[in-house]
């Protein structure tokens, strides 16, 4: 009998291990084959904004390194040097796995 029960016992964590570690990695190779979706959005430069630190919060997710991102900033919007003013407007891509709603 106790034979039986630790016979059991052992099918039954194998089973879970197995079949866990099969969900998991399912789990995982979802995850890993969504694609990240680019959108833009043209935000309002303030007094003190520089692309640094705007890259900064907006490279979540790029993919990117933060002088990568900038350089993608001044790709974007045509800029040949790091200057920006304050009241101008800059175009900045974020990226999403979810499709934007906007409100």
């Amino acid at each position: 009998m106790k034979k039986t029960l630790l016979f059991l016992a052992l099918i039954v964590i194998l089973g879970s291990n197995f079949f866990g570690n099969s969900i998991l990695n399912v789990m995982a190779e979802e995850a890993s084959s969504q694609k990240l979706h680019p959108y833009y959005k043209s935000i309002k430069i303030e007094e003190g904004d520089t692309l640094w630190n705007i890259a900064q919060e907006y490279k979540e997710k790029s993919g990117m390194d933060t002088v990568q991102y900038v350089n993608e900033l001044k790709n974007i919007n045509s800029l040949k040097d790091d200057t920006i003013h304050a009241g101008h407007y800059l175009t900045v891509v974020y990226y999403s796995l979810d499709p934007v709603v906007n409100d």
